[in-house]
């Protein structure tokens, strides 16, 4: 290899992971955008925002159904395509949100939207993976979901603005236009891959036999949850407890869009020391900050502290609980990643729920940090038993 291949080689492999992280840039607009236009798709639609909240619902079960489902009919296809495909069929799915009319063909166009959303990201970190020596493959993991991280930072406010100031049917327009650009940037700098022949539906599958996979399924979808349960409340927690006027919200979500976005960066560096620690210490913090935001919510400069706090955590354990999945899948590492984003949709669904269920309780909207102490906590303890498993499983080696 000569002097001048080597920056060579790392722009096209920086332009590829980029190009990759566009589609999470897309997928993560489209996933929080519509929080933020609740009001006007209300208008739209002649619905109550209570209603109109079925639509984030409905895009969370595509994601579940169709992440373990399009990746098994889609396993032996070769990724660089499958890939663009999905990208391409997130776009389709905004469009059709677009130019839906009415409450269900609404609902059922984020329910399209939200089925290839979980297998691309299974596909990409497959793709990332493979472009980097094997001690960089959770930097390469982290570049991926960076670009959902980031999406929460500008993707979705300026998504947000736009459907306010041309109605909300521009923003999905706008989608299916970013869609379109990672697209084309994967089919220009992402390398080919062969398809893999030996793959089949059964095989894919065969990862969910495997107890480790379960297990770090399991830990995301209740331990996830702890994070939700705070964080869907975070607006009434801003005006109602820490009395604040409307204007704070978009501040303390910017919080915890650039803590995911540090969180991201920093999963990658700790997936690549040790991915079993990272996840420990990812649970293990989670609760310990929780509670710190039960005490500090009123108070304006910790809350917003903590607020960043939790979207780092959030994704130091979401990506390492990817890496851990792909690798307790065995053969089936797209099928583990896939996974990772069907637990992560449950755990904002169970999160809400027990907020709600707290909430309708009289305890106020403070509790439901107390909600997620419990739900992070028995997310550590599920990880730790499924760790005491592996080692109880694992061969005794004999000596020499």
């Amino acid at each position: 290899m000569t002097v001048l291949e080597t920056p060579l080689r790392t722009r096209h492999v920086s332009l590829a992971l980029i190009a990759l992280a566009m589609g999470g840039f897309a997928i993560g607009t489209t996933e929080f955008m519509t929080m933020g236009l609740l009001e006007e798709i209300a208008d739209g639609i002649q619905r109550t925002n209570a209603e109109t909240g079925h639509l984030i619902t409905a895009y969370a079960f595509g994601v579940v159904i169709g992440a373990p489902i399009i990746v098994s009919l889609g396993a032996r296809l070769p990724k660089k395509g499958l890939a663009i495909g999905l990208i391409l069929a997130l776009g389709l799915g905004n469009a059709i949100t677009a130019l839906a009319s009415g409450y269900l063909p609404v609902m059922a166009a984020r329910f399209v939207a939200g089925l290839p959303h979980g297998a691309y990201f299974g596909v990409a970190s497959l793709l990332a993976a493979s472009l980097v020596r094997p001690e960089m493959r959770g930097r390469a993991v982290s570049s991926v979901m960076l670009g959902l991280s980031v999406a929460t930072v500008a993707g979705v406010p300026a998504s947000t603005l736009l459907g306010q100031s041309l109605g909300w049917r521009s923003a999905y327009w706008a989608v299916l236009g970013i869609a379109a650009a990672a697209a084309l940037m994967i089919f220009v700098f992402v390398p080919h891959s062969p398809a893999n022949t030996g793959a089949s539906v059964r095989g894919e599958l065969s990862a969910l036999k495997q107890p480790q996979v379960l297990f770090a399924v399991a830990a995301g979808m209740v331990g996830f949850g702890g994070l939700f349960a705070m964080y869907s409340y975070i607006a009434p927690i801003v005006t109602k407890v820490a009395d604040l006027d409307a204007g704070w919200i978009a501040v303390f979500t910017l919080a915890f869009g650039l803590g995911s976005v540090v969180g991201s960066w920093a999963a990658g560096l700790l997936a690549d020391w040790d991915v079993e620690r990272s996840v420990l210490a990812g649970f293990i913090a989670t609760p310990l900050v929780l509670v710190a935001f039960y005490f500090a919510a009123a108070q304006v400069v910790p809350a917003l502290v903590l607020v960043f706090a939790v979207g780092a955590l959030g994704s130091i354990v979401a990506i390492n609980l990817q890496i851990r999945l792909m690798d307790a899948a065995g053969e089936a590492q797209m099928l583990g990643a896939a996974l990772n984003h069907s637990s992560l949709n449950i755990a904002n669904g169970l999160g809400a729920f027990f907020g709600s269920v707290i909430i309708q309780a009289g305890h106020g909207y403070r509790a439901t940090s107390l909600v997620g102490v419990v739900l992070a906590t028995l997310g550590l303890a599920i990880f730790i038993v499924g760790l005491r498993y592996q080692r109880r499983s694992e061969p005794v080696p004999v000596p020499a």
